[in-house]
């Protein structure tokens, strides 16, 4: 389908439970929010980015570095809510969020994402991507989501458990999710302000959920490990020695 427009929108809060001020940590000398923001520009170019926040400290550094700000409610209980506030108020036919925690997102990841929008079945509602485990730390890991699909790449469940697993619950084969995600305006509706975290989501904290639980479709797609996400402090001590181990080659 031609001329489908795509806005990319990165969430970012400054409270977050995990690592609170994450956005504005500093890895190797930049906020982690402009790193994110830098790749999301070299894929669609700075005017195709918007970063979302509630937080004036957040707004305030991300303008300095040049990025479209879009401030948002405080009630927002996920990014994507995030996004569906954004999307009410800028149109487009895909929003295309990235989480502010994948310094290292590719950008040609992204545009595998937008070019999937284009040929996208009409009854996918949203588009996520994932990346093939290799080490069985970040299978065992709570803090890696890992998707389960059936034959034709829908979603059927999402986990931070490690699954999919034998009866000895050994490693064999598994994905981790990758911080993209491509939402139709349809699947925003169900992060709308009111709007509640279905059982699921609430439980395992993993935002997606709402959409297969609310009976629409997901389709995961494969693109190449992105480096790593920074959720916690620790990771940020990995960010910084990846970034110096790949200066250093």
């Amino acid at each position: 389908m031609a001329g489908v427009s795509v806005l990319i929108v990165i969430p970012a809060r400054f409270q977050s439970t995990r690592f609170p001020g994450k956005p504005l940590a500093n890895l190797n000398g930049s906020p982690l929010i402009e790193h994110v923001w830098r790749q999301c520009s070299r894929a669609t170019g700075a005017t195709g980015v918007v970063v979302a926040t509630d937080d004036d400290r957040i707004a305030s550094v991300a303008k300095e570095f040049g990025a479209s700000v879009e401030m948002t409610s405080s009630e927002c209980l996920t990014g994507t809510d995030r996004v569906a506030e954004v999307a009410s108020r800028r149109h487009a036919d895909w929003y295309v969020n990235v989480q502010g925690d994948e310094p290292f997102v590719e950008p040609a990841a992204i545009n595998t994402v937008i070019r999937a929008t284009e040929v996208a079945e009409a009854d996918v509602a949203a588009i996520n991507t994932m990346s093939v485990i290799a080490d069985e730390k970040d299978f065992r890991s709570a803090t890696v989501p890992k998707p389960v699909t059936d034959s034709s790449g829908r979603l059927l469940y999402m986990s931070r458990a490690a699954i999919p697993t034998d009866k000895g619950l050994r490693f064999h084969a598994a994905f981790r999710q990758v911080g993209i995600y491509a939402f139709r305006p349809v699947a925003l509706q169900l992060y709308q302000p009111g709007a509640r975290k279905s059982r699921l989501e609430a439980i395992e904290d993993i935002e997606i959920l709402r959409i297969i639980e609310g009976g629409l479709q997901v389709q995961m797609i494969e693109v190449p490990a992105t480096g790593l996400a920074v959720d916690t402090p620790e990771d940020l001590t990995r960010a910084r020695a990846f970034i110096n181990a790949r200066s250093s080659t």
